[in-house]
């Protein structure tokens, strides 16, 4: 098998479990709450601390892989991912389920990123496009058949036993990548970062977990103040401290790169709406129209179908109308649909919320493939995993924050309602809201140049064409 194939199918393996444990706890999260005594919105909390706990540890992911040899980071990765995943099995409060979380975060902050980066250093640019879609289309079974699998335990079993389908996975991934793996590393590492990796660690952990524990009180309000406030300053520390480093744990520096600029802050802007859907949703189907987690589960796994068939098309669309056409007009696209899931009620037929759902899941789905490919196409192999763990900081702090926007929005529309049990009612507003965010997204998308990635896409521009179709005739004898 080609290796633009099968190096995309061994990582898949890891995306798939990572996918998988997300969706199920997604769809297991008001069953979850109850057994554990928690309100669920307080849940919150175990979806953010796995994605800080990824914004913390990608940083030095690019690092550890170029120093110790990808194959090795990659294996140990699946290692931890696992470890979290029986502790969360056993978790019996909301502290310990969220730290088994983050232990989780820990592992997946290293398996993907090094994956990736072990794909982008080993194909060539112009089969880039389709070794992420190899990459993404396995993956992307898990946010299928997550909610149906997580939902049937959830219904008729235990929500704990939800946790050990990551392990046969893991061993499959470890064993895939001993086989096939070359142990990538760079000879001339530069040295690690320390005070760049403490700074931009704890500056994303306080500001997320201040945000995050906002709202309902889970802390005094002035410790969510706090850490907020904390954050902020570790993070403009970090920036004067970057600045002067020739090479810091963020490249900041790659952000004058146009395509990864655009790439990774509007690719984030986009994703801060669609990290609220696994939260919102779940829970509006369940406690807003009295669905259980099966039932639930049947409904959401359409969007990820919907991203399962775009992935076939997405090279052909980009090819043909290229990255700035696409991610402008998708992004508002898209985000439409996104908002749509807010106008469903108790009484929508099942069948429409299943072709909403699959239809938006499609042009979200090109919408990231568009943005992924985009944001590489312009940096060198050098750069590459400074590039990787950057734009993966950028993602997961996006989801988080998707998580903690479509949270607050919810809980003011709870409170404007009354105050009581979530219901149906409630959560329009979050959906219009995270709606509104990642169609704004566009605005800049449109700033792309028209050949913008066209190494990548495949896609000549009409002033192109007309270049290349007037140098032809020139070339033509005289009649």
């Amino acid at each position: 098998m080609q290796r633009a194939k099968l190096l995309p199918l061994i990582v898949a393996c890891a995306l798939f479990m990572e996918n998988t444990d997300s969706t199920v706890i997604a769809t297991s999260l008001p069953v979850i709450a109850k057994s554990l005594g928690e309100d669920p919105i307080a849940l919150k909390l175990a979806l953010t601390s796995y994605l800080v706990s990824l914004a913390v540890f990608i940083p030095i992911s690019g690092w550890m892989a170029d120093k110790f040899g990808a194959r090795t980071i990659f294996r140990t990765a699946l290692g931890i991912f696992m470890f979290g995943s029986v502790l969360c099995a056993f978790s019996n409060s909301l502290g310990a389920f969220v730290g088994a979380r983050f232990i989780q975060g820990m592992g997946g902050a290293m398996m993907v990123p090094v994956g990736r980066l072990v794909i982008l250093r080993s194909v060539e640019k112009s089969e880039l496009v389709s070794a992420l879609a190899y990459l993404t289309v396995p993956a992307l079974v898990g946010p299928v058949v997550g909610p149906v699998v997580g939902g049937f335990i959830t219904t008729y079993f235990d929500w704990r036993w939800i946790f050990f389908i990551n392990l046969p996975i893991g061993l499959l991934g470890i064993a895939l990548a001993t086989m096939f793996f070359e142990d990538i590393r760079e000879e001339d590492v530069a040295p690690l970062d320390i005070t760049g990796f403490l700074l931009s660690s704890t500056g994303f952990a306080a500001l997320m977990l201040g945000l995050a524990t906002g709202g309902r009180h889970l802390v005094p309000v002035a410790v969510s103040y706090g850490c907020v406030a904390f954050g902020i300053v570790a993070l403009v520390i970090y920036w004067f401290h970057a600045r002067r480093l020739a090479y810091p744990v963020l490249n900041l520096s790659l952000l004058r790169i146009p395509t990864y600029r655009i790439g990774v802050l509007g690719g984030s802007i986009f994703r801060v709406g669609i990290g609220a859907i696994p939260f919102l949703l779940p829970l509006m189907l369940q406690l807003g129209f009295g669905l259980d987690a099966l039932q639930s589960g049947l409904i959401t796994f359409a969007s990820a179908a919907g991203a399962l068939v775009m992935k076939t098309l997405a090279k052909t669309i980009l090819a043909r109308f290229g990255f700035r056409g696409v991610l402008t007009f998708n992004a508002l696209i898209g985000s439409a649909f996104l908002a749509a899931s807010g106008l469903f009620t108790p009484t929508t037929p099942h069948w429409l919320m299943l072709g909403v759902l699959f239809v938006g899941g499609c042009f979200r789905s090109l919408q990231f493939t568009g943005i992924n490919a985009l944001s590489y196409a312009d940096v060198s192999n050098r750069d590459m995993s400074s590039a990787t763990s950057f734009s993966s900081v950028a993602q997961q702090l996006s989801l988080s924050l998707g998580i903690t926007v479509g949270a607050f929005a919810l809980e003011a529309a709870n409170l404007y309602n009354g105050g009581k049990a979530l219901g149906a009612g409630d959560f329009w507003p979050a959906f219009a809201l995270v709606g509104l965010i990642s169609a704004s997204s566009a605005l800049w998308m449109i700033r792309l140049k028209p050949d913008a990635g066209a190494e990548v896409s495949g896609h000549a521009p009409v002033s192109a064409r007309k270049v290349t179709a007037q140098a032809i005739e020139d070339q033509k004898p005289l009649e």
